[in-house]
């Protein structure tokens, strides 16, 4: 080889350049067309800090700035970017105090869980989602979704995450001052499966603020980038955005797992 490069007139220096800058690019290469796939696959919602770490559940050891300068190269940015919903009617019912407090660190599951109310305009309509989402690791417990606001929104919602308790559970339960929650009902239903009540001070969303950047999330990667056939369809394709929330969306305070990953992961090691 080094004949070669005599005969060609070429510095050993600048061979071994040309090659190690030829690998660089076959990796980056390699590189690139994993980026594109994963940005493809989240349909856009994911910035390069989360296309990082995915990289890295996969097995690729490299930095944000790489992959920040490469999607810059390939034209890739996060299409992520809300009418909140006002359940608030004054006092109606009974005022739970603030027992949260800005705590949004749980220890376990079902130890402490967040709800709220929002709403979709689609086709002229108005839609309202209704979700519970567990502090632990930010799991969509369950939801459900209707034409209006009413109480049963949030009664069917609380029967169908009673499922996920059981009689070990010491849960408390957190929103803001919506009606809904001031309700007898609702207190009372609480009261029956030993479930403490918290909410909010009046007008200070920060005190429920988990719940809201689900929302915003929500909003962003799903209804701002999708396109719906019909009120159906859209219901059908929240299902699968909740169900993808859960199980594929990565978080890196989830030491880079989905939800439901790191609950699971955690459960084998306990």
């Amino acid at each position: 080889m080094m004949a070669l490069l005599q005969l060609a007139g070429i510095p050993r220096s600048t061979y071994y350049y040309w090659v190690k800058t030829m690998n660089r690019s076959h990796v980056d290469g390699q590189l690139e067309v994993t980026i594109q796939s994963i940005y493809d696959e989240h349909k856009g919602r994911y910035g390069y800090r989360r296309i990082r770490d995915e990289l890295r559940n996969r097995g690729h050891q490299v930095n944000h700035k790489k992959v920040q300068r490469i999607m810059k190269e390939l034209e890739l940015k996060s299409r992520v970017r809300v009418k909140k919903y006002r359940s608030y009617k004054g006092k109606v019912g009974k005022i739970a105090p603030n027992l949260l407090d800005r705590n949004f660190e749980a220890k376990r599951p079902n130890e402490k869980w967040v709800t709220d109310i929002t709403e979709f305009k689609l086709y002229g309509e108005k839609l309202y989602v209704s979700p519970v989402l567990d502090l632990y690791n930010g799991e969509i417990i369950t939801y459900t979704i209707g034409s209006r606001p009413t109480y049963s929104l949030v009664s069917d919602m609380l029967e169908q995450a009673f499922e996920r308790l059981s009689t070990k559970d010491e849960l408390l339960m957190h929103s803001d001052q919506g009606w809904h929650y001031q309700m007898k009902q609702y207190r009372q239903a609480l009261k029956k499966k030993n479930i403490t009540q918290s909410m909010s001070r009046k007008g200070n969303c920060y005190d429920n603020s988990v719940i809201e950047n689900f929302f915003g999330i929500m909003k962003s990667e799903f209804l701002y980038i999708e396109e719906f056939k019909s009120i159906e369809h859209f219901k059908e394709e929240l299902a699968k955005y909740i169900d993808y929330y859960n199980h594929k969306r990565i978080k890196a305070k989830l030491k880079g797992k989905s939800p439901v990953q790191y609950r699971t992961l955690v459960e084998q090691v306990v």
